[in-house]
């Protein structure tokens, strides 16, 4: 299933609203980090520390900014239904054809709608989701109140889960002074946001302030790990040959304190309690 739904274009809307494709110009840019050790980083802890809080499936699992289907294809092979949801035409057709180099059977347990995350709950009726996921968006909202509102919205009163990857707000400065940029480390020193991956200013929450919104949404968090801990600083190179023991080491780290507070992204783990509306 693929519903296929445009904006007002005389509306100013941010970069993951479906008025405009603000997104496609850093398509590329985007899907080529997932070569690079940074990509591969994030790509294998976000998808193992997502399979340690599945609860037994099949599920029905939205994934939000879902881009290309890369996590959405992963979980269909494991028999779990998957609601991709993107405002990109440009990462949706790339979607469409990871499908179909992923097979019929895979394929028919992905549906496509082209939504922004305000509109998913509407489309698709709140609450009816055993797992969400919103993987890498947050960080490129003004503000991160209206899309948590809006997953835990989506998410089945009394368990259902919310997986969120969020940038994170605390060690801003750490990439650049590990690179020896010490002015740039200076000018973020006290701020919320910087120019992430991709090129574009982005902001970043804390593990504090997410805690608070999932509560004030009627959801707890039950767990959170750093992703890109020890190799963030690295940038855009090319998965060395001891890529195993970087991944083991990422892995760890990323699980105890003091060294996940340190990680450039956060992956929080939230479940929506019974009897509670978001908001």
């Amino acid at each position: 299933m693929h519903v296929n739904r445009t904006g007002d274009e005389s509306k100013v809307r941010s970069p993951f609203d479906v008025s405009d494709d603000a997104f496609a110009p850093l398509a590329d840019r985007y899907l080529g980090q997932f070569v690079t050790l940074r990509g591969i980083v994030r790509a294998h802890l976000v998808h193992r520390q997502l399979l340690e809080h599945l609860p037994s499936g099949p599920l029905h699992i939205v994934d939000v900014g879902g881009g290309d289907g890369r996590e959405a294809v992963e979980l269909a092979k494991l028999g779990h239904q998957v609601d991709l949801v993107d405002p990109s035409p440009d990462m949706l057709a790339r979607a469409r054809e990871r499908l179909a180099a992923a097979g019929e059977d895979v394929a028919r347990r992905v549906s496509l709608l082209e939504a922004s995350a305000d509109e998913v709950a509407g489309l698709l009726g709140g609450g009816g989701h055993d797992v969400v996921l919103c993987h890498g968006v947050i960080m490129h909202l003004p503000e991160p109140a209206p899309l948590v509102r809006a997953l835990v919205d989506l998410a089945r009163p009394g368990g259902g889960l919310v997986s969120l990857l969020a940038k994170n707000a605390v060690p801003l400065a750490w990439r650049p002074a590990l690179q020896g940029r010490w002015s740039d480390a200076l000018a973020v020193l006290d701020k919320d946001r910087d120019v992430g991956g991709l090129g574009v200013v982005t902001r970043g929450d804390t593990v504090e302030s997410l805690t608070g919104l999932f509560a004030a949404n009627g959801a707890e968090v039950l767990a959170w790990y750093g992703v890109r801990t020890v190799t963030d600083h690295l940038g855009e190179i090319r998965p060395p040959a001891d890529l195993a023991d970087i991944l083991e080491l990422e892995w760890d780290v990323g699980r105890r304190d003091p060294y996940r507070r340190m990680a450039r992204l956060i992956h929080v783990f939230a479940r929506r309690r019974p009897g509670v509306r978001p908001g």
